[in-house]
């Protein structure tokens, strides 16, 4: 059931948005991902190390 919803996004997203539209679409999501993965592992990387100073 997952596939075939994938699978009918997919083409949905392709037959309204332009190839140019769904390049940057897709590379706005990665930014986004990765601005928030390196600000969770900056986060952590801070309590690590704040919690060592502690003890």
């Amino acid at each position: 059931m997952k596939k075939l919803t994938l699978y009918s996004l997919t083409i949905f997203s392709l037959l309204l948005l332009t190839s140019c539209e769904a390049v940057e679409t897709i590379f706005k999501a990665g930014m986004w991902w990765g601005i928030l993965l390196v600000c969770a592992v900056v986060v952590i990387l801070l309590l690590i190390f704040s919690k060592g100073k502690n003890s």
